[in-house]
């Protein structure tokens, strides 16, 4: 972790459906279990009706979607992205998924599986390449 980059960190003011001061935004905020020292970039949209658990240390890119439901295919489910992982802009992860301690998601990936620790999956629908 870039022990510099956070010195200041704080938990960001999250309001239902408003978007932060960084500009991403939650739905069903009583669903999202944030962690320390987590970097989430612009125009992220996180709907956590059935929860989202995002722990420590974790970055998201811009433009990233997260969802515990799913309105098209009526899938829902915990979707827990454990500590240190790092996922690219504009990738999307799917209801039930969990995705592993330092696992990294290539940019606009589609995540529908669950992704191991410590590896790499990139692509549509992710595959692991690592």
């Amino acid at each position: 972790m870039n022990k510099k980059r956070f010195i200041n960190w704080q938990f960001p003011k999250i309001e239902e459906g408003i978007p932060t001061k960084y500009n991403w935004i939650v739905q069903n905020i009583d669903g999202l279990k944030l962690g320390k020292f987590t970097d989430i970039g612009a125009f992220t949209y996180i709907n956590a009706k059935f929860g989202v658990i995002i722990e420590d240390e974790v970055q998201i890119g811009s433009h990233c979607s997260i969802y515990s439901v799913s309105t098209i295919d009526n899938k829902s489910g915990l979707v827990h992205i454990k500590r240190n992982a790092r996922i690219g802009t504009h990738s999307v992860i799917m209801p039930g998924v969990t995705i592993g301690e330092n696992a990294v998601i290539g940019a606009f990936s589609f995540v529908n599986k669950d992704v191991p620790a410590n590896s790499v999956v990139v692509g549509v629908p992710a595959k692991t390449i690592k």
